[in-house]
């Protein structure tokens, strides 16, 4: 589940010079960290709230967006060693991993804290352990995505089966939509 971290933190990251690049990531796996750690205790209030599913899904349909713009869009960076070529500041760079490790950290901890029940040794470990994934695959793919377009592709369209999942899910849970049994596991976030 950690997977999808890295890769928004690598779609945002891949269109920085090396240098911010590597700052960026270290924002988001440090973002990362923090809120899984505030939504770990707060997750059985999370749990419950179809309103937090369906406004984290909307947020991120609104970071798909913004990244599909800014990375594949024709304001690309064609040089990417000059700072001066970026087409969204630092800045911004670091406010949307910031903003898209909040929902998707919340998508992580309830994944966690679910499979692990009331045992919070399993907790911590499996939250320790997504924050490695995210540290790991985050440069991994943000290198990539620079020469492979098509996962910066991928990575937009399994962001957005999260955030379809979280907004169903949310609906589900207001019964304002009912879905066959056999599905009702894809949407339980």
């Amino acid at each position: 589940m950690a997977a999808d971290n890295a890769l928004i933190i690598g779609l945002i990251a891949a269109n920085f010079a090396p240098e911010n690049r590597k700052k960026i990531i270290a924002w988001g796996v440090a973002a990362a960290f923090v809120f899984r750690v505030i939504f770990a205790f707060g997750a059985t209030i999370v749990l419950e709230n179809p309103f937090v599913k369906i406004l984290g899904g909307a947020l991120l349909l609104w970071i798909i967006n913004n990244l599909r713009t800014d990375f594949f869009g024709g304001k690309k960076v064609r040089s990417p060693t000059l700072k001066s070529k970026e087409t969204v500041s630092f800045g911004q760079g670091v406010y949307q991993v910031l903003l898209a490790d909040t929902v998707l950290s919340l998508d992580n901890v309830i994944g966690v804290v679910g499979a692990a029940k009331d045992y919070y040794y399993l907790m911590i470990a499996g939250l320790l352990l997504s924050v490695f994934i995210v540290l790991t695959l985050a440069s991994y793919f943000a290198n990539y995505i620079k020469t492979h377009q098509w996962l910066g592709y991928l990575g937009l369209f399994v962001i957005m089966i999260v955030a379809l999942q979280l907004i169903i899910g949310g609906l589900i849970n207001l019964e304002i939509l009912s879905i066959n049994s056999k599905f009702e596991p894809l949407f339980n976030i």
